[in-house]
């Protein structure tokens, strides 16, 4: 399926204008970048590159596409001629996924004409303003967590199709396993979920209900106790499934108390082995504020999918050089810096992270403790083989969440994990 129409009208017609005039085919270098971060936060989490150069793959303009632009006047022949034949041929270098990120940090650097890279400017920041958006909030649960899995389940939530990007990027921040599985089918999520109150109600009483999803899916399974009374609930729940039951839910309430309590009457029914989990409009607050409690697992859903307050990671994308001359917009409340931009991370000797280094220049020689953030993507409009896959950002989002200053991992408000050097 195409990717085409996922876009804005005016790059079209920006399109058609450069190409009567005759400098589409400017060599020019875009970025993406996020000129601050959201309200609170101390670091950013890259999410969706993978979506998205799958996304630049499928940009295609087929003839009933290009017929559409041309009858609704967006497109003249020259430009509609050039989409029917349009294939990214550029380069795109940037931030992997599962890297940190920070005011000014280039996540995203593309490099071709200007008619085939501004085309893709809705594309990019759709996609990276939403997984990333996602996936720094899914980190900071991760964080308040402290080892403890969380299950994503935001689906209903959300656009269908967002939920499905929603819980991509929460599992890459680090979350065990996703309720959705078109999430499973696309993109290998482990999944989780057993039975809503509904199925409880379903029966005439919560006995039966217990008895039919033990016969069903095993003493291991997870039982729902709090559609009635609670205290009751765990009773029949340990009644049906034995002591070897698996775990409970409990979805409302005072989560706090009720896990103690839960905690406390499972051990005198013998089920010292089941765990307890706990679901209800989680955030990472919320999840901070169980760690004392005998919490075994979250369940998170509606603060996952709307980014925890913050929904986009209010990235940008700007036109930075035109045939090797630096470009930048100077407006008061909006500046830019011009140049293709190099990205570095210092670090103490002990590998803590001090500074975020973004320069403008052709090349930079690193010190004994600094790291090149950006890594080729794309080359000549193919992706680079042996890209990291998604398992991989994982592990290399929880390593580099350790070089974080100890200040950066609060939930508290505060500037930013490291400050950004513009050089």
């Amino acid at each position: 399926m195409t990717t085409a129409l996922l876009t804005d009208r005016y790059e079209l017609t920006m399109l058609g204008s450069a190409l009567r005039d005759g400098t589409a085919h400017r060599r020019c270098v875009f970025e993406v970048f996020a000129r601050r971060l959201p309200d609170g936060r101390r670091y950013g989490v890259v999410a969706g590159t993978g979506r998205l150069l799958d996304a630049i793959a499928d940009f295609r303009f087929d003839a009933e596409i290009v017929e559409l632009l041309r009858r609704d006047s967006i497109v003249d022949d020259q430009a509609a001629e050039f989409l029917a034949a349009y294939r990214f041929g550029g380069d795109v270098d940037g931030y992997r996924e599962g890297e940190l990120y920070f005011p000014h940090s280039p996540v995203l650097t593309i490099t071709g004409t200007f008619a085939e890279a501004v085309i893709l400017e809705t594309l990019a920041l759709s996609v990276l303003n939403h997984d990333c958006a996602i996936a720094s909030a899914a980190a900071r649960m991760v964080t308040a967590a402290a080892g403890r899995p969380i299950i994503e389940m935001g689906s209903r939530r959300t656009h269908e199709q967002a939920a499905v990007a929603a819980a991509r990027a929460a599992y890459l921040a680090g979350f065990a396993s996703t309720s959705n599985l078109e999430a499973a089918h696309r993109y290998g999520v482990p999944t989780a979920g057993t039975a809503a109150h509904a199925f409880t109600l379903l029966h005439d009483d919560e006995k039966s209900a217990f008895a039919a999803q033990v016969a069903s899916l095993g003493a291991s399974t997870t039982l729902l106790v709090d559609t009635y009374d609670i205290t009751r609930g765990i009773e029949l729940a340990v009644d049906a499934a034995g002591p070897g039951l698996g775990a409970i839910r409990i979805d409302s309430g005072d989560l706090g108390v009720l896990a103690n309590y839960a905690r406390d009457q499972l051990d005198r029914l013998g089920a010292t082995g089941t765990r307890i989990v706990v679901s209800g409009d989680l955030d990472e607050f919320s999840i901070a504020a169980l760690a004392a409690t005998p919490v075994d697992a979250y369940g998170a859903g509606t603060a996952v999918v709307t980014g925890s307050g913050a929904p986009t990671a209010g990235m940008v994308y700007k036109l930075v050089e035109v045939d090797g001359r630096p470009v930048a917009k100077r407006s008061e409340h909006k500046e830019s810096h011009g140049g293709r931009k190099i990205a570095v991370r210092a670090h103490k000797p002990t590998g803590t992270a001090i500074e975020e280094i973004v320069l403008a220049a052709p090349s930079v020689e690193l010190g004994e403790h600094e790291r090149l953030l950006q890594v080729p993507l794309v080359r000549d409009g193919a992706r680079v083989a042996g890209l990291p896959t998604l398992s991989d950002a994982r592990d290399h989002l929880r390593a580099a969440t350790v070089t974080l200053p100890w200040d950066g991992l609060k939930l508290s408000r505060g500037e930013p994990a490291i400050p950004t050097r513009i050089g």
